[in-house]
C-alpha cells in the first residue's frame, strides 16, 4: 500500500545547484517545504528552500540528522557519495535508491549495466594500466574516446583520442584512476529522453528533445525532436525498460547518439532532472521537476502533455565578458521567458540561466531563443 506524502511535509533534497532550485520553486507551488544539504552555502537551492545545510556529503552523522528533518530524500545531482545516500536511507525512503546513484555515476558501472541488459551503447573497454588502452584502441581504432569512469559532467573527464602518440599524453595525465576507452560515435545528431516513474511503476515522458551542445556543453534544445515515429518510439522504449531494470521511482534522463543510420546508442544516463528538460518548465502541463516531487512522494504522475512547441538556451558566463547582459532586450521577445540561478559569479562555461521560447513549431522556438540570447550582448568576448 502507498502512504502519500502530502504537502506541508518537508522534502530533503541532496545537492544544492539550478535543478534542485527549480525542484523547490515547484515544490513550494505545491506547498512543500524544502530543505537542501550540500558542502556550500547561498547556493541556488538554498536562496528558495526553506532550510540549507552546510555540511561536506561525507559528515554522515549531519546527513542523519538532515535526514531526520524531512520525509523523504532525493538528488538533484548524481556525484553525491554513496554512503551519503545509505546514511540518509537509515532514516527516511531515498528515492531513486541509493543503488540507482552508484551505477548511474560511474561511467563503466553504468555501460556493463546497460549491456549486460541488452541496451544499446557504443562499443567500450574498460582501462585499468596503458596495456589496456594499448589494446583497446587497436580494437576500437582512431579516433576513440578516453574518459575517467567517475565524476564526469558537460565533457568534463573526456579526451578525443587522435594517436597513439597523443594517447600516451592523454593516459599520463588521466593516470591511475579507473578509464573507460569508447568507439567515436559519428551521430547525425543528439536526442534525449526524460522519463518519470512513480511508486505504483507507472511510466511518463515528455517524448524526445532534440539537442545541440557547444565546446562539450549544452547549447539547446528543441521539442519535440526532428526524428522519425520509429525513433521516438524507439528511445521512449529504451527509456522505460531503463528505468524498470533499475526500478526507478523519480526522474531519469537518457542521453542517445542517433547515428547516421537511424539507429540509438545509450550515451549516459542521469537518476535526476536534466537540462534538456528544463523546456519543460514553461512548456509542459507538468514540468520535469513538479513530476520528479510526485514521484518521489508517492501522489499521481501529472499530465506531461506539450502545450506548445519549445525551445532552451543555456545562457553561460561567458555572456558576462563585457558586463552585465541586457535582460531587458532579451525580455522584449514576447515569447520568451528568462531563468537565472542566482549564482554569484560568472564563469566561462558556467551555466548561469536559460530561456525558454514557445512558438508554433520547434524550428520557429528555436530561432527565437536564438536571436533573444543574442539581443543580450553582442560583444560579449573573453
Amino acid at each position: 500500500m502507498i502512504h502519500p506524502i502530502l504537502p506541508g511535509a518537508a522534502i530533503g533534497v541532496l545537492g544544492s545547484g539550478q535543478l534542485g532550485r527549480m525542484f523547490a520553486i515547484a515544490a513550494r507551488r505545491m506547498g512543500y517545504r524544502v530543505h537542501t544539504f550540500s558542502p556550500e552555502s547561498d547556493t541556488p537551492t538554498g536562496q528558495v528552500a526553506d532550510l540549507e545545510i552546510t555540511s561536506p556529503y561525507l559528515d554522515l552523522d549531519r546527513v542523519r540528522d538532515f535526514a531526520r528533518g524531512v520525509s523523504v530524500v532525493t538528488f538533484e545531482f548524481e556525484n553525491v557519495p554513496a554512503a551519503t545516500a545509505r546514511a540518509a536511507a537509515e532514516i527516511v525512503p531515498v528515492r531513486p535508491a541509493g543503488e540507482v546513484l552508484h551505477i548511474t555515476q560511474n561511467r563503466l558501472r553504468e555501460k556493463l549495466f546497460l549491456s549486460q541488459h541488452g541496451l544499446p551503447v557504443t562499443r567500450f573497454s574498460r582501462i585499468t594500466c596503458w596495456d589496456d588502452l594499448e589494446k583497446g584502441m587497436k580494437e576500437l581504432s582512431f579516433p576513440s574516446v578516453l574518459k575517467t569512469a567517475g565524476y564526469g559532467y558537460d565533457g568534463k573527464g573526456q579526451v578525443k583520442l587522435y594517436d597513439f602518440e597523443q594517447a600516451k599524453q592523454v593516459y599520463a595525465s588521466l593516470a591511475p584512476q579507473e578509464l573507460v576507452l569508447e568507439e567515436f560515435v559519428d551521430f547525425q545528431k543528439e536526442v534525449s529522453v526524460v522519463g518519470g516513474r512513480s511508486l505504483d511503476r507507472k511510466f511518463a515522458h515528455w517524448g524526445v528533445i532534440e539537442n545541440t551542445h557547444a565546446h562539450h556543453i549544452l547549447d539547446v534544445s528543441i521539442a519535440p525532436a526532428i526524428v522519425s515515429p520509429k525513433v521516438t518510439h524507439q528511445a521512449i522504449e529504451i527509456t522505460r525498460t531503463i528505468m524498470e531494470e533499475l526500478d526507478v521511482v523519480g526522474l531519469l534522463c537518457v542521453e542517445f547518439f542517433l547515428t547516421q543510420g537511424e539507429k540509438l546508442l545509450v550515451n549516459e544516463v542521469a537518476p535526476r532532472p536534466h537540462n534538456s528538460g528544463h523546456l519543460t518548465f514553461d512548456a509542459c502541463v507538468t514540468s520535469q521537476f513538479e513530476q520528479q516531487l510526485r514521484a518521489v512522494c508517492g501522489i499521481p504522475l501529472g499530465s506531461t502533455e506539450l502545450l506548445r512547441p519549445a525551445a532552451m538556451a543555456n545562457i553561460l558566463g561567458d555572456l558576462w565578458g563585457n558586463g552585465e547582459p541586457d535582460w531587458v532586450a532579451a525580455c522584449s521577445f514576447p515569447e520568451v521567458k528568462l531563468h537565472l540561478y542566482g549564482k554569484l559569479t560568472p564563469k566561462k562555461g558556467r551555466k548561469m540561466g536559460h530561456l525558454t521560447a514557445l512558438a508554433e513549431s520547434p524550428q520557429q522556438a528555436e530561432q527565437i531563443v536564438r536571436r533573444a540570447r543574442s539581443a543580450l550582448t553582442a560583444k560579449a568576448v573573453w
